[in-house]
């Protein structure tokens, strides 16, 4: 498939990959990415497999696995070496553990937003409360989830962001993202992450090497933050978050700030950024 990439910054500075989540879109980053940048960055920011203006996958193939080898092969055709940040929000930050699990030689440091550690979100879904936000994981099943989430003018993608972040005005965000799935095949694309989720594992040896590395212990220093009122992960679930992270991790849970807490408080986010960054 064929990933299409915004680039800013020195083409000699070290890589930051900024991997976006659903439903979302590349533009996600516009504050972020100029921000780094400054700092000297080579800032690379897919449109994710399968969202438009990116290709479709010609195998289907949407695991968890194919985001994070699709990070891994970015950083070799941009050619990063271990200086290299990967950043990850929501759906990118699932990508990013899991890039950063299967070869950390290539990531200096790695910063994570809205998804804690995969065992803390699964110990997460244990509660009544979690299990009832997270209740969209289970609709996306359903073979008529596309045509639910394309009525009304997407009006489902609106909800979703206002409930995540219920104090933040997202038309412009939800705008880029109807562009990106507009199309039928690429909103089946984006709902199939979730369904990847209960199929089988795809049959190709690379990708069979990145689920095995789910299991492997964090071993590159990650800055975990998530939104205190975010509406899709709570945060009452994620305390424990810094407890699976590898040495010299940290995490921040950023006040007034839901689920797209980096478009809500660039500020602050680049604030804990640029220290964690500096190390």
């Amino acid at each position: 498939m064929t990933l299409e990439c915004e680039i800013l910054g020195p083409s000699a500075g070290p890589l930051a990959l900024c991997l976006h989540g659903f439903p979302d879109t590349a533009h996600t980053f516009r504050y972020l990415a100029p921000h780094l940048v400054q700092h000297g960055y080579r800032v690379v920011v897919p449109s994710m497999r399968g969202y438009a203006p990116s290709s479709l996958s010609k195998s289907n193939i949407y695991s968890l696995s194919a985001l994070a080898l699709d990070a891994i092969e970015l950083h070799d055709v941009f050619e990063g070496d271990e200086r290299a940040v990967l950043v990850g929000h929501d759906w990118g930050a699932a990508a990013t553990y899991l890039a950063t699990a299967a070869e950390p030689s290539r990531w200096s440091r790695a910063v994570t937003m809205a998804l804690p550690p995969f065992i803390v979100f699964a110990t997460a879904l244990g509660s009544y409360r979690q299990l009832a936000a997270s209740w969209y994981m289970t609709f996306f099943q359903n073979p008529g989830a596309e045509q639910t989430v394309a009525n009304d003018d997407f009006d489902f993608i609106s909800q979703l962001w206002a409930t995540w972040s219920p104090h933040y005005d997202a038309r412009d965000d939800v705008a880029l993202v109807k562009r990106a799935l507009d199309e039928p095949e690429h909103l089946t694309a984006a709902i199939n992450y979730y369904r990847a989720m209960n199929g089988p594992a795809p049959n190709d040896a690379r990708l069979a090497r990145l689920d095995a590395a789910m299991a492997n212990a964090p071993a590159v220093p990650t800055l975990y933050l998530h939104g205190r009122d975010d509406g899709c992960i709570l945060s009452s679930g994620v305390a424990d978050a810094l407890a699976y992270l590898a040495p010299q991790s940290r995490m921040e849970i950023i006040d007034d700030a839901g689920h797209f807490l980096h478009l809500e408080r660039p500020d602050c986010v680049h604030s804990l950024i640029d220290t964690f960054l500096r190390g």
